[in-house]
């Protein structure tokens, strides 16, 4: 798992599932505003996604 906070205070995490990587955005109240809608195969191609959808900080 790979984490950050961005320049807002939103925590990005990057996890592994059963179905390949995810990321989910999490508010600084704790709710969950934004997720990926499917499972990436590779690492990479998550972050990227994660990337396009706002995340402006650095997952590795």
């Amino acid at each position: 798992m790979a984490n950050c906070k961005d320049s807002n205070g939103d925590l990005w995490e990057v996890y592994e599932t059963k179905d390949g990587w995810r990321w989910r955005r999490t508010a600084q109240n704790g709710n969950i505003v934004g997720a990926a809608t499917q499972g990436y195969s590779k690492k990479s191609d998550c972050i990227a996604n994660a990337k396009r959808n706002g995340c402006n900080c650095d997952l590795g």
